[in-house]
């Protein structure tokens, strides 16, 4: 008989926490008070975002793991993105924890990106513990942010034991917590100590043999590629005979290098690894997420990680502008292509389809950041390429009828803006579902709102808000298309030649709209040089110089002061574009241009359609 065991000598445990809520710092406390690093040892600020994107973000882009060790336990932590888009990290983290610890800030409250991956924690059934952060903020409301939370886990369908979860107070930036707000402790001897007596260790059957699952890849330019993953059964030794059993249900036999376990926020070579341990095996090639790993002589697979179907889709093209290669290494659609390829396997979230004739790939993901983030990614790498719009991806129901994914969209805004958010988000098919009135003149509005109108959206409701708005969402599953509904209601302003651009012409083109480009930048025909105030395109020449005679002085002429531009973002980029325009990346510039560069071309393809 194959009992059920628990190896209390670790513990597996995930960080939940919206945007900016302190996770990362927090982490770093723990890191500090566990011992992980000495006295005298000079650290890092936010350890755990060690991608440039996320230092400058200040967001988690990829879960990482790392462990510490408290009174002989081992805690392997599980730093989890906040934003949905990143939902396929969440889901390969949780597949890896027994509980969670769901951080909240003491003023915002939890907020949508935090109900979406606690929904799936409390799906998965961890063990939740709340710490509630940032308490010395001056508009904390401890006691409100404390019943939202309830509101919260009830309306999630939290279980009563999910219920009772312990509680804490803390500012993670000091490394303090406490069980209650009139005695703050010292350091967060008290949340360790909850971690170890409420989160259950790890429970595998005893006398099974070997089993893995596969949650996470990496890359070692020494090792080659590394699979992360939770020991579920039996343990392992650095020179056992492996073998991993793919999707197909197909075993193949592994050659692993090295094993390695997390030890603080790097990796420590091991000969032996305990069940429920999180592991790195080195030297594995054709292995992707979701494989089980487990002994030649018991191969047996475990379910594999599902995540939420992609419900956003973007064109990636090669680059076929005159400005070709000036800029970027790699611009072949070969090279392209081999990259996408990489990212599915290391984000079980992104799907790649090639299309025909070598006219680029299709990539369906979670949501628009994911996206800006996997090209802002590939332009450091020294990519250069063409991307499209984002699209939603539409499916039918079983009456044959058109379903579109629907968000639930909070705002959080002054309440003299309320009128002009719900005006214009009622224009894109939005329907209030909520308003509450907070006594410092803002207001939290909800809508009901389909996913493509907030592509576009976010531009625009800053703009109305006058950068004061707040705006965040989930998505709640499919309807019914809402209807057809305008996107966006100005034209562009096109460049009819190659060139400079001159002062003189961009003056003289102001007073038609809002200008992308400054004196001195490169144009072609076809690229998009501003945005016209009215709804149709305009040819315009942004090389044109003041025509000079014997009655002028040359410097008098070039003394026009131009209106300062905002620099172009890919999040802006994307956002503005039209069908028939494409965003052009490379590590250098981000530029806006028509699919058919010529004007003859556009107008014959226009007589045509």
């Amino acid at each position: 008989m194959k009992h059920q065991k628990i190896n209390d000598n670790i513990r597996n445990i995930a960080i939940i926490a919206h945007v900016d809520h302190g996770k990362t710092t927090l982490v770093d406390a723990m890191f500090r008070q566990s011992g992980t690093f000495r006295d005298n040892q000079e650290t890092a600020e936010r350890l755990m975002d060690n991608m440039d994107l996320e230092r400058e973000r200040g967001i988690t882009i990829a879960a990482k793991n790392c462990s510490v060790l408290w009174h002989d336990k081992k805690i392997n932590i599980l730093d989890t993105p906040g934003h949905a888009d990143f939902g396929g990290e969440v889901e390969r983290a949780l597949s890896m924890v027994d509980g969670a610890i769901l951080l909240v800030d003491a003023s915002e409250g939890p907020l949508p990106q935090t109900r979406f991956v606690l929904s799936k924690a409390l799906a998965a059934g961890l063990k939740i513990i709340v710490v509630i952060n940032k308490i010395d903020r001056a508009d904390s409301r401890v006691s409100e942010v404390l019943d939202e939370i309830y509101e919260l886990l009830i309306d999630l369908d939290a279980d009563e034991e999910q219920l009772e979860f312990p509680l804490f107070y803390a500012v993670g930036r000091d490394g303090i917590a406490s069980e209650s707000l009139e005695n703050m402790g010292k350091d967060l001897s008290c949340l360790f100590k909850a971690i170890v007596e409420e989160v259950p260790g790890p429970s595998y059957r005893d006398n099974e043999p070997f089993q893995m699952l596969v949650s996470d890849l990496s890359y070692s330019d020494y090792l080659g590629r590394l699979a992360v993953g939770k020991v579920i059964h039996g343990s392992v030794h650095s020179k056992d005979s492996l073998v991993c059993i793919n999707f197909e249900g197909k075993a193949q036999n592994l050659s692993v290098t090295k094993l390695q376990v997390y030890e603080g926020p790097g990796l420590a070579d091991t000969n032996q690894v305990e069940p429920g341990d999180i592991v790195v095996l080195s030297g594995i090639d054709k292995v992707l997420i979701g494989d089980t790993i487990c002994t030649r002589e018991n191969p047996k697979a475990l379910p594999r990680i599902t995540v939420d179907e992609p419900t956003v889709s973007m064109l990636f093209a090669p680059n076929n502008s005159p400005l070709l290669g000036k800029e970027g290494k790699f611009v072949q659609s070969n090279k392209i292509g081999e990259r996408l390829q990489k990212e599915t396997m290391l984000n079980v979230s992104i799907n790649v389809e090639q299309l025909p004739s070598g006219a680029g790939f299709i990539v369906k993901g979670r949501g628009e950041f994911q996206m800006v983030i996997l090209i802002e990614t590939m332009r450091r790498e020294g990519f250069e390429l063409s991307v499209g719009r984002p699209h939603v991806i539409f499916k039918k129901d079983e009456d044959g009828k058109t379903i579109e994914p629907i968000e639930h969209l909070f705002v959080d805004c002054e309440e003299v803006y309320t009128g002009v958010v719900t005006e214009k988000l009622s224009q894109r098919k939005g329907r209030m579902t909520n308003f509450i009135s907070h006594e410092n003149g803002r207001a939290r509005l909800e809508f009901s709102v389909p996913s493509r109108a907030l592509i576009g959206y976010r531009d625009e409701f800053l703009t109305d808000t006058r950068g004061t708005g707040i705006m965040s969402s989930y998505i709640s599953g499919y309807e019914l298309y809402r209807g057809d509904f305008p996107e966006r209601h100005t034209g562009s302003l096109v460049a009819d030649r190659a060139g400079n651009c001159v002062p003189y012409a961009i003056f003289n083109l102001e007073p038609r709209g809002n200008m992308f480009v400054i004196p001195g930048d490169v144009v072609y025909e076809g690229m998009i040089v501003g945005e016209h105030s009215r709804d149709n395109d305009l040819n315009v020449n942004p090389v044109k110089t003041k025509k000079l005679s014997n009655m002028r002085a040359s410097g008098k002429d070039e003394a026009v002061i131009c209106t300062p531009v905002m620099p172009l973002s890919i999040e802006r980029a994307i956002q503005y574009i039209k069908e028939d325009e494409l965003v052009e990346i490379t590590p250098k510039s981000i530029r806006l241009r028509k699919k058919i560069l010529t004007a003859q071309d556009r107008k014959m393809d226009r007589n045509r359609n």
